[in-house]
């Protein structure tokens, strides 16, 4: 065989595999992709306990938008916990004006890892109303 027609073919499948790849690969997740997985997985696996609201909190996100946090308490096995949840999101569920210093709420936490929690999600809503 001729090495010029070797060359040609190694270089035309490579041409092909890395084509194939790009095409065929996942792309990234965005950010809020990976939080609506996040609060999914929190939704089937997670257990729930007491804690309450500390604030809700609007920050700056950009220069045009904001973000609206809401932070609470809560404790595991005598270890107590402070958290937040980025709800800019889940407006549509959540009544801001409800939401006080002190409001007793449920937190679906992660068994594995109970700094993993929330207070809302699109199928579940720990706040008591």
């Amino acid at each position: 065989m001729n090495p010029f027609r070797i060359y040609s073919l190694i270089l035309g499948g490579a041409a092909i595999a890395s084509s194939a790849y790009f095409l065929l690969r996942r792309k990234p997740k965005s950010a809020e992709e990976l939080e609506r997985k996040r609060r999914e997985w929190l939704d089937s696996v997670g257990r729930i306990t007491d804690g309450t609201v500390i604030d809700v909190q609007e920050l700056p996100f950009d220069g045009q938008r904001t973000s609206t946090m809401l932070i609470y308490q809560y404790d595991v096995a005598g270890v107590s916990y402070e958290a937040s949840q980025d709800i800019t999101y889940l407006r549509q569920w959540v009544n801001l004006h409800s939401c006080r210093l002190g409001l007793p709420t449920s937190i679906r936490y992660d068994p594995q890892n109970p700094g993993n929690s929330l207070v809302v999600s699109e199928r579940w809503m720990g706040l008591r109303q």
